[in-house]
């Protein structure tokens, strides 16, 4: 378990490195589980933590001990989601919107900045929020934890003229109808490095390679591309290289109860291995 040393009204929770510091970074944004008082969703709490990418934080606990910073957001990504760009909105589930928007598909199914459906099946709210609420949801949230991960990219590119980025994320076992891959069951992984424009082909081998030498059942770019957060900070021609690992929750994880299962432990000891390797690659990169 990861000691965060925080209250729980901290957006985003940074973890040092604790070793030798090298130019790699893990982020976890939807592993969030403290839910902030004005969420005022039409549904039971156990429900809506489905949504999160629930101990994915501390599966990726030991990469700071490998000299790898690790953000993790506190927040779930139901409130505001960090892995959507901030003008992914759609004016028309929100009261007073004012603002800019461009809206994409994830937002037209309820999953955009502002999640409005419970991935896509049923409403989160009895009404619609409010320009003001998702303002400062946005200022409060989202806006911390991108301030985040681009000091930790700024300041390891200053020090080292490079940064490995993992994005870490969690998956349900089957798809549904509103998903890319439709409602079939999906791999034990898939790595996304936007079909190779967010990171270097070496670095996707290493975490692909890392994973199936486990047995693991590894995808690569499909159906999941990569994120906001991945293409957002990445470039590298200039030496920052980011990808985006979902893990299968059935790996380790009750998706209805949100509990830990009996693959927990063997998982945590995979990923801390991955860690390892990612750790080692860019200290020598």
């Amino acid at each position: 378990m990861i000691d965060y040393n925080t209250s729980d009204d901290e957006p985003v929770t940074i973890v040092p490195p604790t070793a030798e510091a090298v130019p790699a970074l893990f982020d976890s944004p939807h592993s969030g589980s403290f839910y902030p008082g004005d969420f005022n969703a039409a549904m039971d709490l156990m429900v809506l933590r489905r949504m999160e990418d629930a101990f994915v934080d501390e599966l990726y606990a030991a990469a700071p001990g490998f000299g790898a910073t690790l953000i993790a957001a506190r927040f779930p990504r139901g409130y505001v989601d960090p892995n959507r760009g901030e003008l992914d909105i759609d004016p028309d589930a929100v009261d007073g919107w004012t603002g800019p928007a461009k809206p994409t598909e994830k937002s037209r199914v309820g999953k955009g900045l502002i999640w409005t459906q419970l991935h896509g099946t049923a409403p989160l709210y009895d009404r619609k929020l409010t320009g003001e609420e998702v303002g400062k949801r946005i200022d409060d949230y989202w806006r911390p934890y991108h301030a985040a991960v681009e000091a930790a990219y700024a300041g390891l590119h200053e020090r080292f003229g490079r940064v490995y980025h993992v994005d870490c994320h969690s998956m349900r076992a089957m798809g549904n109808a509103f998903d890319p891959d439709g409602e079939k069951a999906r791999p034990d992984f898939v790595v996304s490095n936007h079909d190779g424009a967010s990171c270097e082909p070496a670095f996707l081998d290493l975490v692909v390679e890392s994973l199936r030498a486990h047995g693991h059942d590894v995808s690569v770019n499909d159906p999941y591309k990569g994120a906001e957060l991945t293409s957002r900070y990445a470039d590298p021609a200039q030496g920052r290289h980011a990808l985006q690992i979902e893990i299968n929750r059935r790996l380790y994880m009750d998706e209805q109860t949100i509990e830990k299962n009996a693959g927990y432990d063997t998982l945590h000891g995979q990923l801390t291995e991955l860690a390892r390797q990612v750790c080692a690659f860019a200290a020598r990169s």
